[in-house]
């Protein structure tokens, strides 16, 4: 049985997309990969991950570009004096699931020429769309979500993240007929132990496996 391997991005940044993506790897199991880490000097989003899925060190995988100025990758990168090469991203091969984190949301740029989501759709893996729930959720998860129809890329669903707004929620499931996957309520205090709990009462694991795609 082959091990999934999921792409999570968001509608935007600051989403909580890292922390869902903390207890999805506890949850499954799995190795987590970010491709490109922009802004060095506080916690990164891999050291993040690590530290509240409890994962050792072999299963937090390097990223491929390290750039220091906190900024979108492209312009990072511009000012750090690195170049990008999006053909040289590819997911890697581990033994068992695999994570791959995004840069913020699918149109961030990459290069002055590419993408996230140009990367995304030569992947084809599916993608979790993390939104938030509070006002203005509505427009950006619809607009992502054509988006990700728009290039053919495979849906799991959508992870929302935040207070209760169930009727944005709803709206969201009835205009796009995307699978909502679940809730991952505010967390206080973030640890391991209550993250876990938390997204155990939230999601489905099986709703991750490698049968449960669907299109956006």
């Amino acid at each position: 049985m082959s091990h999934p391997r999921i792409v999570v991005t968001g509608t935007d940044t600051g989403v909580g997309k890292t922390v869902f993506c903390a207890g999805l790897v506890a949850a499954l199991g799995a190795f987590y990969w970010k491709p490109v880490q922009a802004g060095l000097d506080e916690e990164t989003d891999s050291e993040a991950v690590a530290r509240l899925a409890r994962l050792p060190a072999g299963r937090v995988l390097p990223e491929a570009w390290r750039l220091r100025t906190p900024a979108s990758p492209h312009l990072a990168a511009e000012i750090d004096g690195v170049a990008i090469d999006p053909d040289a991203l590819v997911p890697p091969h581990v033994d068992g699931p695999l994570v791959i984190e995004g840069a913020g949301g699918l149109f961030v740029p990459l290069t002055r020429e590419v993408l996230t989501i140009d990367v995304f759709a030569r992947w084809r893996l599916p993608v979790v769309l993390v939104a938030r729930t509070a006002l203005g959720t509505i427009n950006h998860t619809l607009l992502s979500l054509a988006a990700l129809r728009a290039r053919d890329i495979p849906l799991v669903g959508v992870a929302f993240v935040g207070e209760e707004h169930a009727d944005s929620i709803r709206a969201i499931a009835t205009f796009s007929g995307a699978n909502v996957l679940g809730r991952l309520p505010p967390i206080d205090p973030l640890t391991p132990e209550t993250l876990a709990a938390a997204f155990g009462r939230a999601f489905r694991v099986e709703d991750f496996g490698a049968t449960a795609m669907s299109r956006p």
